[in-house]
């Protein structure tokens, strides 16, 4: 394992991961990271190697009453931490209020994440805690890199200190935007394109394998344990990106046109979802032809709108999800999510 010390590092890129960090949390320098590489490492790391121990072993939901039933939705980690005040959980979490899921208990969200909520916008819009329909209760929970798995109710504290939910920055898994690489490293292998933008290295190919496959296997065998408590899981990712190939299983993976492996070091490491070894433990969402049919209907909500909707226009707010940072947060798209609730 290389270590490198937070001193190395560029004091811009730091800043700028604080900056991610909505107060009154504050950023864990150790948990800055930037390549696949720092994400392998911090498989390591104290604080998430027992938060994995916890979220496999340790962690169940609160008690509910006699004749209810559970439902579970997975949702993506999010840039801004807590995961609760970026614009796609807030939109996620306002389709589930208006859809009637209503919060159950009190709340853990500190007042001073108020101040990033819109004007008209509700504070149960942080709620922590379990959802609630009718006898159907609703736990919320986040794939995360490095974490793996965090229960909603962890997204703000955990053992009576700030959660390491909203204390870390991890955009190193992220290689398309060719900026996920740690030159100060001694093992760093990306290339330099002359523009800013780096290529991974065989290097860099290994540790996103090897840390895919660990988080993987961490979220598997969590979801199978906690499985028999729930009616149904369902998760809500984007098409193409690290949480879907978390999941997903072979035949999927030749669905989707997602990669099979990557080229290490020592040649191809296979890629291992959820899926691959608990088949039907999770629905998997949106389905493609669900966001084509969220596209479609953008478009006509745009023209009805009088917004531009050419084919370019429409490509751009769906894939900034209209202001909600990513398709997952369009409404569009969210109906599908509600009416697979509506089903169970």
């Amino acid at each position: 394992m290389t270590t490198v010390k937070t001193t190395d590092l560029d004091p811009g890129r730091l800043a700028e991961s604080a900056r991610k960090i909505r107060p009154p949390f504050e950023l864990d320098l150790s948990l800055c990271l930037y390549s696949p590489q720092d994400n392998l490492d911090s498989m390591q790391h104290p604080l998430v190697a027992d938060f994995h121990h916890y979220i496999k072993h340790e962690w169940v939901p609160a008690p509910t009453p006699s004749g209810s039933r559970r439902v579970a939705i997975l949702i993506p980690c999010t840039k801004f931490k807590p995961y609760s005040t970026s614009r796609e959980h807030r939109a996620i979490n306002q389709a589930l209020l208006e859809a009637d899921w209503l919060p159950d208990g009190p709340s853990n969200a500190p007042d001073e994440l108020k101040e990033v909520l819109d004007e008209g916008e509700s504070t149960d819009l942080l709620h922590d805690g379990p959802l609630r329909r009718g006898k159907v209760y609703l736990d919320r929970f986040v794939l995360s890199e490095p974490l793996g798995m965090v229960p909603y109710p962890h997204i703000y504290f955990w053992r009576g200190n700030q959660s390491p939910a909203t204390s870390y920055d991890d955009p190193g898994l992220f290689e398309a935007r060719g900026t996920s690489v740690a030159p100060e490293r001694s093992d760093c292998t990306a290339v330099p394109l002359g523009n800013g933008k780096w290529r991974w290295g065989p290097a860099e190919r290994q540790a996103y394998a090897e840390t895919h496959n660990i988080l993987a296997g961490i979220i598997r065998e969590s979801l199978v344990r906690l499985a028999p408590l729930y009616q149904a899981v369902g998760a809500w990712v984007s098409p193409g990106l690290t949480h879907r190939s978390f999941l997903a299983d072979d035949e999927f993976r030749r669905k989707e046109g997602l990669a099979r492996s990557r080229k290490g070091t020592d040649g191809p490491v296979r890629l291992v979802g959820v899926l691959e070894d608990a088949p039907g433990l999770v629905t998997m969402m949106p389905a493609q032809e669900q966001l084509e049919d969220a596209r479609h209907r953008l478009a006509e909500r745009l023209k009805s709108e009088g917004r531009n909707h050419t084919p370019a226009a429409v490509r751009g707010i769906y894939a900034r999800g209209d202001g909600n940072d990513t398709p997952l947060g369009l409404p569009e798209t969210l109906t599908h999510l509600t009416s697979w609730l509506d089903g169970l």
